[in-house]
């Protein structure tokens, strides 16, 4: 269990994954976990396809690794960035409910 299909698939699962809870959910902080799953796939494929896919023209064995925490980086920076936005809707509005959020007005 150690080819490049099994990490393929587990960042598939975790992709759809991430699909469907940003499609069904109307909770704000679950839409961004969503968004992080998805986010957290890419960062598998960078690694899986990194560690498997040797001798490639112009790639550097730690290419997926430095991909990956670039991710984990801008996932950090983007959780820090919308969970201030959901906090300052819910003092205007009292809900993190996406579906009460129509309008936009300071």
């Amino acid at each position: 269990m150690n080819r490049l299909e099994s990490y393929l698939l587990i960042s598939s699962i975790l992709a759809a994954l991430g699909v469907v809870t940003i499609a069904s959910r109307r909770n704000a902080v679950a839409i961004l976990m969503g968004i992080e799953l998805l986010l957290n796939a890419a960062a598998l494929n960078f690694v899986a396809f990194g560690r498997f896919v040797k001798n490639a023209a112009g790639t550097h064995p730690l290419d997926g690794q430095i991909f990956a925490i670039f991710i984990i980086v801008l996932a950090a920076a983007e959780a820090v960035i919308l969970l201030a936005v959901i906090i300052a809707i819910y003092r205007q509005v009292e809900s993190i409910d996406a579906d009460r959020l129509r309008e936009l007005k300071g």
